[in-house]
């Protein structure tokens, strides 16, 4: 006789599975794949933290983005460094020996080199006054700067300039001194032409702040003063601006463009293929090929187009018409996939039923068909934001989109690859808060397809 079945046991069975896997909606499955995907969680704390730096960052860093400090041009990366407080005059005249002649009497066949040769006053990074003995045979003096000690006359460096007369012995260099070590060099000028003989001096050029600017920092400031610089986290550009508080004012310009666009865009398509692909028939075809038309025009062309149409001349921004050619030329390719989407639903049963219970075709677009299609048109958006971040940048890069003073972070590599060999933070910042940005969102568009795909949670 056999054994009688267990009903009980399959019973508790089940009911233990129920409590163990309780089930999750297409949502809640998506968010679990989406955890689990380590680049796309990463990424996206990226994208958060790129929207807490535009939001929150100027709060923050209460930098004038607009603010040339014509005193560090092109600063590298500082955090602030003590500086004594000076006022900037007059150039200074130099100095005149009156108990020297100032063309001498006869041509001396060797001319020596200058001795005693000293600094005047303290030296800092607007100036640097230097003096020394007159050459008896000498018509005027040579000025030469170098970072490393000369050797010999041809290593002298830098020629800043000529002191005419054999008794004038001063010279003020004030020619974009930064605070470290120099090697100054004086040689003579005769008949014949220079010495080969020359004096050299090291000066320790110390950092300083105008009056000026340090009252800008503390009031009570007087000059001789010892103040602690404004910071630049990241340096300043050619014009003495901190690259830190324009890149938030640029990541506003750029954000702004690579978000409102792609929703924009994706918007006006997801209506036009909607619609289109629920009509279908003859409707549908002759949409389609207007969509095809609007894909073969040229992106530039129109772009030139619209800022004409718009009144931009040259030099200003064209914000607006950037945005509007993106627009009126992106929206076919996300139309094409909601179309493809459609012809898929609208033979499903649950949109069948619909339609017999009297459902209108607005209705069953909005209430049933695009709902269904939330997680590709998220997707789409995701992988849509990074080209339009990129298509800005380029754009500005080659002056046809944002333009100077407005910052934008094409424009700002546009400027820093000019400078790009002697300061290379100018446009390496830039550059690669663009490519972060760019990365995080295509790896996060990754995750969130490979969590919104229907057929990843059966294979689980």
């Amino acid at each position: 006789m056999g054994q009688g079945l267990d009903f009980g046991r399959a019973e508790r069975e089940r009911s233990v599975e129920v409590l163990t896997r309780p089930s999750l909606s297409y949502w809640q499955d998506a968010m679990i794949r989406l955890r689990k995907n380590g680049r796309a969680v990463a990424s996206l704390y990226i994208v958060l933290a790129l929207i807490f730096f535009t939001v929150v960052g100027p709060f923050i860093w209460n930098v004038d983005p607009a603010y040339q400090d014509l005193a560090h041009i092109s600063q590298s990366p500082s955090f602030g460094d003590q500086a004594v407080v000076v006022e900037e005059g007059r150039e200074w005249e130099g100095l005149v020996r009156e108990d020297f002649p100032e063309e001498p009497q006869e041509e001396v066949e060797e001319l020596a080199a200058p001795s005693s040769i000293k600094i005047v006053g303290a030296p800092h990074i607007f100036s640097t006054r230097i003096e020394w003995e007159p050459v008896v045979g000498a018509t005027g003096y040579a000025i030469f700067r170098n970072e490393a000690q000369p050797e010999d006359i041809f290593s002298l460096g830098v020629p800043l300039g000529d002191v005419e007369g054999g008794n004038r012995v001063g010279y003020e260099d004030r020619l974009k001194l930064e605070a470290r070590s120099y090697y100054y060099s004086v040689v003579a000028k005769g008949f014949g032409g220079e010495s080969e003989h020359f004096a050299t001096l090291k000066v320790e050029v110390a950092q300083a702040i105008a009056l000026e600017d340090a009252q800008k920092i503390r009031g009570d400031v007087k000059v001789g003063d010892q103040i602690r610089r404004a910071a630049h986290p990241l340096g300043t550009d050619y014009l003495g601006r901190d690259i830190l508080a324009r890149l938030m004012e640029g990541a506003r310009v750029s954000l702004f463009i690579g978000l409102v666009t792609p929703f924009l865009y994706i918007l006006i398509g997801t209506l036009y293929g909607g619609l289109s692909g629920y009509l279908g028939g003859r409707v549908d075809h002759w949409m389609m090929r207007a969509a095809d038309f609007v894909v073969a025009l040229p992106f530039l062309l129109f772009m030139i187009i619209f800022k004409v149409a718009f009144g931009i001349g040259p030099g200003e921004s064209g914000i607006l018409p950037m945005i509007v050619a993106f627009v009126a030329l992106s929206w076919p390719a996300p139309a094409r996939l909601v179309r493809g989407e459609i012809l898929k639903l609208r033979e499903e049963g649950f949109i069948q039923a619909a339609k017999l219970l009297g459902a209108r075709p607005i209705y069953l677009l909005g209430r049933h068909m695009v709902p269904n299609m939330m997680g590709i048109l998220i997707v789409t958006l995701t992988f849509a934001v990074p080209t339009a971040i990129f298509t800005e940048a380029f754009l500005s890069f080659i002056g046809m989109g944002v333009t100077p003073p407005t910052a934008s972070w094409g424009t700002m590599c546009n400027e820093g690859i000019k400078t790009m060999l002697n300061t290379p933070h100018e446009l390496l910042f830039p550059a690669l808060i663009i490519s972060f940005t760019v990365l995080a969102f295509n790896l996060l568009g990754d995750g969130l397809r490979d969590a919104m795909d229907a057929r990843m949670r059966s294979r689980e």
